[in-house]
């Protein structure tokens, strides 16, 4: 890829002399000091051109050439990973290829050549605008974010590809570099493996978002989501990337280098403990075992949750298989996706959620009626239930990946028990269509709920009749019970899992779990924080389901801790009256022991115990 855009000199430095530090988000853990050289944005450009009649076969043909071409040129990518990383990596880039074929794509392409005339770059270009304008109708989502940054690098490959352009933006590097840039897609981050590449900086891009992905797997400090980063980071410029607090140094001083390095040090000694110790059990001081388990959205994610030691998929969302599609997926299509889950986990067991669509959660095959309040309206299980004959093909595909493995469906905001009734009477007719077709399947798949309105976690002892798992979804929880549109920045500030009245809903829900019992797990963001682990567990849930790179640091928190303080802690927080003093208690308990998990240092645990 970088090959062919020839030897990169070393940056030059240039006259500065003022420190500065930028904000974004933690993408890869680590401390990285070196001299940065900023891309910016080098999208691929093309003409506006229109063609003959006689030039339209043609047009076509250099567009499926293009997409021969892009496709090599992922797998060549692939194929330059490193052994022992490349598998779930090499599972993004799949997601890529497939992509490449897109129908859509590609009868929208050919819909502008042949219909409107344009020439294949145009044609591609316009299908892409067309695309991301149904994102762009969605409301601002860290998923549909991510889905659209796939969209549009699908589509810039295609474009390169058809101008005769190889590889991504990453030039050959003659010296140990830090790369700023817009934005990385997941092939440029994969491209510098083979470059001297320190860490990197984008101004765009989450935590979940596939670039971060890639960097976390290939174990290369990055800070994404760094507003205005090409304005204020200059080529030459020697900068500290913090991967664990999320910060970017400019031009920092000698006192400030020696400490970076100092992090990185105390970081890559400590990532190879826990990293030593991540398929180890996770089992409290005083010996109680608690299974953490990761949430992902892509098979690719659940290779990479494995690696991180986590003990099956708690949360498996679907909601992607609806994205960026006319049609809803066809049966054997999810029946693929779901089964390569469940073999990419092995023995571990897979909890696969029904689709989530409505609400903050926009797609293009569902035509969802405009809302005014679409968080309250036909969203997730209501509208599977007012849609039956989309849900059934589903339910099918579901039962159809249980032969693979241990698999559970699980349903999203349940608020009645009637809504219970309907699905389990679709899941029964789903059983029966399968025998009618001699379709193997899974027999007595086990029916869980997500537990994420209040009137779930009040009568769960109600609801524990009717399912066999509870699953509690602190994000939604919050959203309902606070009244807090989880969308809302202005409002962001408010939104703290540790209130109060969410601690009391989640204790309901795991003293029934308990009195019953039933298997009661919790699948929000909650669960990625070492304090409110340690609180969740105090309050009496023994299954955590997260994003899969903070399952090694919150196995190693709840070592530290027994039950017994675990569950103090937690009879204290419960009495309190605001999420503050919540978190207060618990940083006064556990901040201290868990300094090097939380920020890096243990004067960063102290001030978070201040706040």
């Amino acid at each position: 890829m970088s090959d062919n855009l020839g030897t990169f000199p070393p940056p030059s430095a240039p006259d500065v002399t003022v420190t500065e530090t930028v904000k974004g988000i933690a993408g890869a853990p680590g401390v990285a000091v070196g001299t940065a050289l900023v891309i910016g944005e080098m999208r691929a450009a093309y003409t506006r051109r229109n063609v003959h009649t006689a030039q339209i076969e043609g047009e076509l043909l250099r567009v499926r050439e293009a997409a021969d071409r892009a496709k090599e040129t992922l797998r060549l990518v692939a194929a330059r990973l490193p052994v022992e990383t490349a598998k779930s990596q090499v599972s993004i880039l799949d997601a890529y290829l497939a992509m490449l074929d897109d129908p859509m794509l590609h009868e929208r392409v050919a819909k502008k050549i042949r219909g409107e005339k344009k020439g294949a770059e145009w044609a591609v270009a316009s299908a892409a605008e067309e695309i991301l304008a149904m994102f762009e109708r969605a409301p601002k989502d860290a998923y549909i974010a991510e889905r659209r940054h796939d969209v549009e690098f699908v589509c810039d490959q295609l474009m390169r590809a058809l101008r005769g352009e190889i590889g991504g933006i990453i030039p050959k590097l003659d010296a140990p570099t830090i790369i700023v840039a817009r934005d990385l897609s997941p092939a440029d981050t994969a491209g510098m493996v083979r470059e001297p590449v320190l860490a990197f900086v984008t101004e765009v891009g989450s935590r979940t978002s596939h670039t971060s992905i890639m960097a976390r797997a290939l174990e290369i400090p990055a800070v994404v989501g760094v507003a205005g980063a090409l304005n204020s980071i200059r080529t030459g410029d020697t900068i500290i990337v913090d991967g664990l607090r999320g910060e970017v140094t400019i031009a920092p001083n000698e006192a400030a280098v020696a400490e970076a390095r100092a992090r990185s040090a105390r970081h890559l000694e400590f990532a190879r403990t826990l990293l030593s110790a991540r398929n180890e059990p996770c089992v409290l001081a005083s010996g109680e075992a608690v299974v953490l388990k990761a949430n992902v959205e892509m098979p690719a994610e659940a290779v990479l949750a494995v690696d991180h030691g986590a003990q099956g998929i708690g949360l498996y969302r679907t909601e992607f298989l609806y994205i960026d599609r006319l049609t809803p997926p066809s049966e054997d299509e999810q029946y693929e996706v779901y089964r390569a889950v469940v073999e990419a986990v092995g023995d571990h067991p897979v909890t696969l959620r029904t689709f989530d669509i409505g609400g903050d959660k926009f797609v293009s095959s569902f035509p969802v009626p405009e809302e005014m309040n679409p968080a309250l309206g036909l969203r997730a299980v209501r509208l599977a239930l007012s849609r039956p004959d989309v849900f059934l093909v589903q339910l099918r595909a579901m039962l159809r990946a249980a032969v693979h493995g241990d698999v559970r469906i699980m349903v999203p905001m349940i608020t009645t028990t009637r809504e219970l009734r309907e699905v389990r009477a679709l899941l029964a007719r789903a059983a029966r269509e399968l025998v009618e077709r001699d379709v193997p399947h899974g027999q007595d798949v086990p029916l869980g709920m997500m537990v994420e309105v209040p009137s779930a976690a009040v009568l769960a002892d109600v609801f524990a009749r009717h399912v066999d798992f509870f699953s509690i979804g602190t994000n939604d929880l919050l959203q309902y019970s606070l009244a807090i549109d989880r969308t809302s920045r202005s409002l962001a500030s408010l939104a703290s899992p540790f209130d109060p009245s969410i601690l009391r809903l989640v204790h309901n829900v795991a003293r029934v779990g308990l009195e019953r019992p039933i298997p009661v797990a919790l699948c929000g963001a909650m669960a990625s924080d070492p304090l409110a682990a340690a609180l969740l567990v105090g309050l009496g849930l023994r299954e955590l389901s997260m994003e899969a790179a903070a399952i090694p640091e919150i196995k190693e928190a709840l070592r530290r801790i027994s039950l017994q303080e675990a569950e103090e802690a937690a009879r204290e927080c419960l009495l309190q009256e605001a999420a503050e003093a919540v978190e207060a208690c618990l940083a006064s308990r556990f901040a201290l022991r868990f300094f090097d998990l939380l920020a890096g240092g243990p004067e960063e645990a102290l001030s978070r115990n201040e706040r």
